[in-house]
């Protein structure tokens, strides 16, 4: 196995077409975080990205991007924001993880979101969790019959607060893929705001993300596009989402709404809406990405697994890094997966976020 590293701008158009072609030959491989084109976007505002091309015989048979810190520390291509990490091949493919971290000059390489396929890896994961999925198919006529089909538990009162949204705000319309570039700023000044109300720590607060979004936002590919969906109550936006496809799979990333019409349930609109409006375009899976939420126990048809973990080799740096990340993601993990925990966490977040956007000026 030969093993080379490049920088994103030195792919040339051979070596994405050979990458594009792994991912068509493994359903693994076809989600849209795993594309060259979400590894040179986040190249343009990361400077630590690298792609380690594997060879047999001298053709390239596999990919993984990473980004490389201080002291050889490596982690998974957009880690945090990254909803699907892998190291992409075509079948049969397999690798030491030890020999590949020496050719990428890693002492240790961190994931949270590794495709359950990924065997050589398998010893370094330090847990799995579920990532729920939407299996969806153009439906038959209308929206509302697809829903009816679909989700009937869901369809009587989604379709019931529509209406009255069209009676009270104006006309309800959908763009699955809408073009404004003033709907993607709506959507990330909703996003910042939710984030801050709840506690979270909010990603577009941070320059090079918004620039990352708005780069994909351009980026129409086969493998991957920027979708921005948007529903609309007349002239004003309601609800938005905005994530990357590619053929068959759309994952779904940034959601958000205006938050004067909450009471409308817009952010369940918006989710059933864009499950609708991707199987008409040609997707058949939506990733809704790790993570407990009710909306996505509603919505799944069924779970994904994916891994999280650290591969390493023998390194005083990623013993130190072990020691230092394991136990912050410990005590995030034991959160999550205990109810009496996440709960009083959940408000603690929350008290903070508004405690925060009371002191902002202005607020």
């Amino acid at each position: 196995m030969e093993i080379t590293i490049h920088r994103p701008g030195e792919l040339t158009s051979a070596l994405r077409g050979a990458w594009h072609r792994a991912m068509d030959e493994s359903p693994e491989y076809a989600n849209p975080f795993l594309a060259p084109e979400f590894a040179i976007g986040v190249g343009r505002h990361r400077g630590g990205v690298r792609i380690a091309v594997l060879r047999e015989g001298g053709e390239p048979v596999g990919f993984l991007p990473y980004e490389r810190g201080p002291l050889g520390t490596g982690r998974a291509i957009g880690l945090g924001l990254s909803d699907c990490q892998a190291l992409v091949h075509r079948p049969g493919v397999t690798w030491d993880p030890a020999e590949l971290l020496r050719a990428c000059g890693l002492s240790i390489f961190e994931f949270d979101h590794l495709v359950q396929e990924q065997r050589p890896f398998a010893p370094h994961l330090t847990g799995t969790f579920a990532s729920p999925v939407i299996d969806v198919k153009p439906g038959d006529g209308t929206y509302a019959q697809w829903l009816r089909a679909t989700y009937p538990g869901l369809a009587k009162t989604t379709l019931k607060k529509e209406r009255r949204l069209g009676r009270d705000v104006g006309e309800v319309r959908f763009v699955f893929d809408e073009r404004d570039p003033k709907a993607l700023r709506t959507l990330m000044r909703w996003k910042s705001a939710q984030y801050r109300r709840t506690g979270r720590m909010d990603r577009f607060s941070r320059p090079w993300i918004v620039d990352l979004v708005n780069h994909l936002f351009h980026v129409r590919e086969e493998h991957f596009t920027g979708v921005l969906s948007v529903l609309y109550a007349g002239d004003r936006p309601v609800a938005a989402h905005f994530g990357p496809r590619s053929s068959t799979v759309l994952a779904a990333w940034f959601t958000a709404y205006d938050p004067e019409l909450h009471y409308y349930s817009p952010g369940l609109m918006m989710h059933l809406r864009t499950a609708e409006g991707a199987a008409r375009s040609g997707v058949t899976l939506v990733d809704l990405g790790r993570g407990d939420k009710e909306y996505k126990d509603w919505l799944k048809t069924r779970e994904l697994r994916v891994g999280e973990g650290f591969a390493s080799r023998p390194h005083p740096v990623s013993v130190a890094q072990r020691v230092w990340r394991r136990p912050v993601r410990g005590l995030r993990n034991t959160v999550l997966a205990h109810p009496q925990l996440l709960a009083p966490a959940d408000r603690l977040l929350k008290t903070v976020g508004q405690l925060r956007t009371q002191g902002r000026p202005g607020s």
